[in-house]
């Protein structure tokens, strides 16, 4: 699949979710960014009991690429189970063990498996910057229906809501020890999204450290979701401008498989089977955890009225061996 690649001046930072016994989240740089919310966390304003989410659709078969074989596409649909040369499983997800309504994510049936993140009222990126208008709620936002993890994308009294869960893999950070880290990492979603201009994905491995942008950042798939998905490879570098951006000519409605090879001087990005780019410049080394942030307002806010969901069908991990 055709990419372009740019060298990204003003892009900047994701960050971390924060379940009990977690860092803080960084706090935002001054350039537009997908850094987490700061230490302290605003208090949620008052909502009411908010819309009702319209019924998400089920997940249906990803539109196949036209370069890969019937054997590669079927294979490209189904959740990948196993080792694979060079990497071992640790974790795989398909939401298939039980439904959960908006409001108990994780529940009984994933809480061992995933945290919901940020708490509600916790400022997303851009609310950093503009007092709150934009935040993770999980518990107005999360859901399991139809087997996959859905995100209700919506405001409430001017407050546009998003969600950053994330999944519970083995320990590969001791400073602090997490149950959400790898060093070298290889991470497989099966995702769409509804075209709602204003809210955005930025799936990423944030730095353990969160020492940002010393540390660096990986972003797939990102983009605003009435825009195109690009992968981003944000370099290891006092400089926070300096990342390396492959975009895609996909957009976010039809279903599709996203994957980041994230190896020593290497971190590359595929779409539907086909390799968009690889950045090699400076490329991340330390410990990172992934993080599937999801939120509002950058570069600027939806329309109030602007509704819709996020979905991921499956999601698989493996470690570098």
């Amino acid at each position: 699949m055709p990419a372009v690649v740019l060298l990204v001046t003003g892009c900047s930072g994701g960050g971390a979710p924060n379940p009990p016994g977690a860092q803080s989240p960084p706090p935002a740089s001054s350039a537009q960014s997908t850094a987490a919310p700061p230490a302290s966390q605003a208090a949620p304003p008052e909502t009411s009991a908010g819309p009702t989410p319209p019924p998400a659709p089920a997940a249906e078969p990803a539109p196949p690429p036209a370069a890969l074989s019937d054997l590669e596409l079927a294979g490209l649909q189904s959740l990948p189970v196993g080792d694979l040369p060079g990497w071992k499983q640790v974790f795989t997800e398909d939401f298939t063990l039980s439904d959960v309504p908006i409001g108990a994510f994780p529940g009984p049936a994933y809480q061992a498996r995933w945290s919901a993140g940020y708490k509600d009222g916790t400022p997303d990126t851009a609310g950093q910057a503009s007092g709150g208008q934009s935040g993770y709620y999980p518990s107005k936002v999360l859901s399991v229906s139809n087997g996959t993890l859905d995100w209700f994308m919506h405001s409430e009294n001017g407050v546009f809501m998003g969600a950053a869960p994330t999944p519970r893999i083995p320990n590969a950070s001791t400073a602090p020890p997490r149950a959400n880290s790898l060093l070298y990492g290889r991470v497989s979603v099966r995702f769409r999204a509804d075209s709602l201009a204003g809210y955005k994905t930025a799936w990423l491995f944030w730095p353990d450290s969160g020492v940002w942008p010393r540390d660096g950042e990986i972003d797939f798939p990102e983009g605003d979701l009435a825009d195109y998905i690009y992968g981003a490879s944000h370099w290891a570098d006092p400089d926070p401008a300096a990342a390396d951006v492959f975009f895609s000519k996909s957009r976010f409605p039809s279903w599709h498989i996203a994957t980041t090879e994230w190896t020593e001087g290497r971190v590359a990005f595929f779409l539907d089977g086909q390799l968009l780019g690889a950045g090699i410049t400076r490329t991340p080394n330390t410990p990172m955890h992934y993080i599937l942030q999801t939120e509002a307002c950058l570069p600027a806010c939806p329309a109030p009225q602007t509704q819709g969901h996020v979905q991921l069908d499956w999601i698989a991990l493996w470690s570098r061996v």
